[in-house]
């Protein structure tokens, strides 16, 4: 199955869902946001929403500074 990621084409398993995305990525859910066809996935529905065929999915970092 093929996504887009930020803007690049991703090949994944099929059925697969954001929390396993994530995990895949070594990205703590706690520390990112989530867009899934310009719609904000809430942290809490992340195991229950898979991924299909031609999604968009941007993920967005919280990066603190000064």
């Amino acid at each position: 199955m093929n996504i887009t990621l930020n803007g690049k084409q991703k090949d994944l398993p099929s059925s697969q869902t954001l929390t396993q995305l994530l995990a895949d990525l070594e990205l703590p859910a706690k520390t990112i946001v989530v867009e899934l066809n310009t719609i904000i996935i809430q942290p809490d529905s992340y195991e229950k929403t898979k991924l299909s065929e031609g999604d968009q999915v941007e993920i967005i970092r919280f990066v603190g500074g000064g």
